[in-house]
């Protein structure tokens, strides 16, 4: 191999297992190939800059400013409570609550994070209360978030979409019936633990109830018919979408809800700020990596390769989710698909797989690793909630992690699966 493929290839290996932060790794590899292939250092800051202007990734700071402004609104309540009514009295209720009330909030909010945050927030200590072990209730929150990635509108899907050049719009599609299987599954696990370990029930909802949460809901319930009926009724772009989401969460907290205040804005605007900054400066010097790797033409001659010695399209996809699984355990999910993009390009063009059919694959993928130990983003979340360690939260996830497996599965060996409301 040359310098420049060692340096993108070891190199940044080396610097992650150092601990050096993503976005920092890939720039360096970037800067230091530049000077040994005695190119023009201005390259750097040009693909950065570069990096940038695309208008789909607009959607990505808006999402996240959506689901802070929803979160402190008190849109995330509304929402427990229509789930609560509907489905607290079935055994393991509140679990189907939890998993029910993130799927709606991932409809809105497009991040996993968020969702995990908004609804683990409110429903870890309710679930502890009520009978449920504190690692159990983090799982539940864990897993019901990364729906988000799956439901559109999804970050992932945004993100993906400018990568591989593919519509924002199909891509959503791709991810409805994962996303709504993937939160079945979810609920079955919720009920076999409530009913192996006698967890009570809670009383049904009289029809008062019901109609009260649904009256205190309805802007709650607004939001996804409003977001995903402009998008797919042609209303507006999904980035369009963002800044709705974004108009919308502001005016209902201030005006409807009345549970923000104008003053609460600044500090909501820079905890939105801050894990936009993180995810765009993985995608920014990404840029200039992509750059490095087709001139080197690795990802091309990896694809050539993996044809070469793995005739069957089965075997590639079960190879690739393998290493997939492995790598997003101690990669953040966002540097595999900007970083392995070109590649993983290369080899769905080798095998002759539909775009929008691998955009689901992958994207079922960084998923899961949102969730999986033992640096799952989501993961994180829950924990820093219920403030237990990792080891207490990992021996839980093992059958909410085998429900998004059987998912996985489904999604990438039965394409019309994802490609069904295309």
């Amino acid at each position: 191999m040359s310098s420049t493929a060692w340096l993108l290839s070891a190199g940044f290996g080396v610097l992650m297992l150092l601990g050096v932060p993503f976005a920092f790794a890939i720039g360096i590899v970037v800067a230091l190939s530049l000077l040994v292939n005695g190119i023009e250092p201005m390259l750097l800051p040009q693909t950065v800059v570069a990096g940038t202007q695309s208008f789909s990734l607009l959607a990505i700071p808006f999402f996240m400013l959506a689901g802070e402004l929803m979160s402190a609104g008190g849109l995330s309540q509304r929402l427990i409570k229509v789930a609560d009514v509907f489905v607290r009295h079935l055994t393991g209720g509140l679990g189907l609550v939890t998993v029910l009330a993130a799927a709606i909030f991932a409809a809105i909010s497009g991040s996993a994070p968020a969702t995990t945050a908004a609804i683990g927030a409110i429903m870890i200590p309710a679930m502890a209360e009520r009978g449920y072990s504190k690692p159990f209730a983090t799982a539940v929150a864990v897993s019901a978030g990364i729906l988000a990635p799956l439901i559109p509108p999804s970050i992932a899907f945004v993100i993906w979409g400018v990568i591989a050049e593919q519509s924002i719009a199909r891509l959503f599609s791709a991810g409805i019936l994962p996303g709504l299987l993937m939160a079945a599954g979810l609920m079955v696990v919720c009920w076999w633990h409530a009913k192996k370990h006698n967890i009570p029930t809670q009383p049904r909802a009289t029809m008062k109830e019901i109609r009260a949460a649904l009256r205190d809901g309805i802007w709650a319930l607004l939001a996804p018919a409003i977001v995903l009926g402009g998008i797919y009724g042609g209303v507006f772009t999904p980035t369009e979408a963002a800044v709705v989401s974004c108009v919308y969460a502001l005016f209902v907290g201030t005006v409807i809800e009345k549970r923000m205040k104008w003053r609460e804005l600044p500090d909501i605007v820079w905890r939105s700020t801050k894990v936009t900054a993180i995810v765009m400066s993985i995608i920014v010097f990404s840029a200039g990596f992509g750059i490095l790797v087709a001139q080197e033409q690795l990802a091309p001659k990896a694809a050539t390769w993996l044809a070469a010695n793995i005739h069957e399209k089965w075997i590639m996809l079960l190879v690739l989710n393998l290493v997939f699984f492995v790598v997003a355990a101690v990669m953040d999910e966002i540097a595999i698909m900007v970083v392995f993009g070109p590649l993983l390009i290369a080899i769905a063009n080798s095998f002759a797989i539909s775009p929008i059919h691998f955009g689901a694959i992958i994207v079922t993928n960084v998923a899961i690793g949102m969730a999986a130990p033992p640096i799952g983003y989501c993961l994180f979340v829950g924990m820093a909630i219920s403030g237990l360690k990792l080891t207490d939260v990992s021996r839980v996830m093992l059958p909410f992690v085998g429900v998004m497996l059987i998912v996985l599965m489904l999604v990438t060996y039965v394409p019309g699966f994802a490609l069904a409301l295309q």
